[in-house]
């Protein structure tokens, strides 16, 4: 396996900002001569990235034979919109490699959890704008390169609105809450140009209740992009993997019913 860590400088970076990847090598005895990848946004409140939403994701979607790789993005102090230019870096620096780690170029994944999920959906919404492009230094004509191949939501925080997790918004948005909340309101701000979508949240979720994946999905629904939903019945927040390799100290992310949503996740990238 190939592992390497980039260290990620935009506007407001953070020190420990950076990209892990975990690339599986390359062998002329096996038929498989390219993989999709999967970029890991942690969850974590936009207040930090959380350890059991990393690696351990990782490496559950290595074992399927993808590649994957984890953002540990800025968060608060840093701002709206430096964890979106990171994620925008990730993805020119996985395609800069894309040859050397045979990684296919039209199957690079964005997966998020809770606060992760939101920088997930958000850089998929809004990829295109210009305010990216001028804050990374890319040219409008390279901006295409930063659009995602596809989006993977785990129990995304997606509102600012009744059903918000108001801590995530005031963490990303500091200052300008008020004035950008609306805005980084997911439901409003999907456009034709979001990728396919897989979705799944529980429907007992008391941190960022599922009224948040139902309101992108609905709002996907409406503008015709492919979406995948699954509403589990049983679970609390943070569930990550829903098993005992992910579980906290006390156990209570182990929730069987929710565990089998990283098999339907791999069906849904084997269709595309």
């Amino acid at each position: 396996m190939i592992y390497k860590e980039f260290a990620l400088s935009e506007k407001g970076s953070l020190e420990g900002a950076k990209l892990t990847v975990y690339i599986q090598e390359y062998t002329e005895v096996l038929n498989i001569k390219e993989r999709p990848l999967i970029l890991i946004c942690p969850g974590g409140a936009y207040a930090y990235t959380s350890d059991r939403e990393a690696e351990p994701i990782a490496l559950a979607f290595l074992a399927k034979g993808y590649h994957a790789a984890v953002l540990r993005y800025s968060c608060a102090p840093a701002v709206f919109p430096t964890a979106q230019m990171e994620l925008g870096r990730s993805i020119l620096l996985i395609r800069e490699h894309a040859k050397e780690w045979h990684v296919k170029k039209d199957s690079i994944v964005i997966q998020g959890c809770s606060a992760g999920g939101h920088l997930a959906a958000s850089f998929a919404c809004m990829w295109m704008n210009d305010y990216l492009a001028d804050g990374m230094g890319i040219s409008y004509a390279d901006r295409i390169k930063l659009r995602p191949n596809g989006l993977m939501l785990c129990y995304p925080v997606i509102t600012s609105g009744k059903f918000a997790h108001s801590d995530s918004f005031k963490n990303l948005l500091g200052d300008d809450y008020l004035e950008l909340k609306e805005m980084m309101s997911l439901e409003n701000a999907v456009n034709e140009h979001v990728p396919r979508t897989f979705i799944w949240h529980t429907f007992t979720d008391g941190s960022v209740p599922v009224e948040n994946s139902l309101l992108f999905a609905t709002s996907l629904r409406e503008h015709g992009i492919s979406t995948e939903l699954h509403i589990f019945p049983e679970g609390g927040h943070g569930l990550a993997l829903a098993n005992e390799l992910t579980a906290g100290i006390e156990e209570k992310e182990i929730e069987p019913c929710a565990a089998p949503w990283i098999d339907l996740a791999t069906t849904w990238m084997k269709k595309y």
